[in-house]
């Protein structure tokens, strides 16, 4: 498992990450006291230490078993072999990380749930079997774009707590786009619009962004609200 770390030791603190992990434990110790850097090897060895440290918990990493981190490094420089192979401790780090990346997505995974859940219980709300929620907000009849047409629209998108992270109404310019290149909510939310519609469509992030989000102002799993409204379709 490679690390990108930071000043310039990425070789030096990878190796060292990798090492210092093999008994990667959830139980924290209480820290050592204060250090006296009286040598140039003292603090070298500080800086790795707060290298890898910075880079551990720029990943969500919040504590160490100390103890078994420290006994790790001292019985590779002893040239003793490690309690666990190098590929169990790999395969030990990959499924330690899972694990609190998967915690730490939970909250944001029910959140989105439950603002769905509640939302299509509004009489105006029509929930699809894909988890697509949508509102008329102006009808209109005609004809309807196919998947793979380019349509001309005008549209505000926010998240589910109402902040706003893009409108073409804001900048009086109307967005012209093939389907083929949007996320599915929109694929599946523009072929049920006619000319002239406008719809407020509420999609989850299974046909969104997803777990990963876009950039800073879309998270992980977050539910996006669009208003579009449908200009025409182009030939």
């Amino acid at each position: 498992v490679l690390y990108k770390l930071k000043n310039n030791m990425k070789k030096i603190a990878s190796i060292g990450l990798f090492l210092t992990l093999f008994a990667l434990g959830v139980q924290a110790q209480e820290p050592v006291s204060p250090l006296k850097l009286s040598t140039q090897l003292d603090s070298a060895s500080y800086a790795m230490g707060a290298s890898i440290s910075f880079d551990l918990k720029s990943r969500g990493l919040s504590t160490l078993n100390y103890a078994a981190l420290m006994q790790a490094m001292q019985d590779v420089f002893a040239g003793k072999n490690p309690q666990i192979s190098m590929q169990d401790g790999q395969q030990a780090i990959m499924a330690y990380f899972t694990s609190l990346k998967k915690k730490q997505e939970e909250p944001l995974i029910a959140a989105a749930g439950n603002f769905l859940a509640e939302n299509k219980k509004k009489k105006s709300v029509i929930a699809l079997p894909s988890g697509l929620q949508y509102e008329v907000l102006t009808a209109a009849k005609g004809a309807k774009p196919k998947a793979t047409d380019s349509v001309t629209v005008h549209y505000k998108g926010t998240l589910a707590n109402g902040k706003q992270f893009e409108s073409s109404y804001e900048r009086n310019q109307p967005a012209t786009l093939s389907l083929t290149q949007v996320i599915q909510g929109w694929v599946e939310g523009l072929q049920l619009m006619s000319v002239g519609a406008k719809y407020r469509f509420y999609i989850p992030y299974q046909l969104g962004w997803g777990a990963n989000g876009a950039g800073q102002d879309i998270p992980p799993y977050s539910v996006v609200i669009f208003e579009i409204e449908l200009l025409k379709i182009a030939q």
